[in-house]
């Protein structure tokens, strides 16, 4: 498991990464590119991800409680299984199929 609790990656290039099972929570990922990421089973809880692009994103199991997913991008992202409890998803797109 990664651990990178409260870490800064605002408008980081993450495309791609492979971030099975990472430990971020509390982490600010404000506008990071994570297209294509493999974020499942990550702890996101409290993590600020307004205006990431997560299209494409793995985020099957992840734990989304209380994140600030406002305006971002969750154009085909897996969302199965995800706790988004609490989380802020305002002005997110692609989120058709999982509401």
């Amino acid at each position: 498991m990664s651990r990178f609790g409260k870490v800064q990656f605002s408008g980081a290039n993450l495309r791609d990464a492979d971030l099975w099972f990472a430990y971020l929570k509390g982490a600010d990922l404000r506008e990071a590119s994570l297209s294509g990421a493999n974020l499942e089973k990550a702890d996101l809880e409290g993590a600020d991800l307004r205006r990431a692009n997560l299209s494409g994103a793995d985020l099957a199991d992840a734990n989304l409680t209380e994140a600030n997913l406002a305006g971002a991008n969750l154009e085909g992202a897996d969302l199965s299984g995800a706790n988004l409890r609490d989380a802020n998803l305002r002005a997110a797109k692609g989120l058709g199929r999982w509401l």
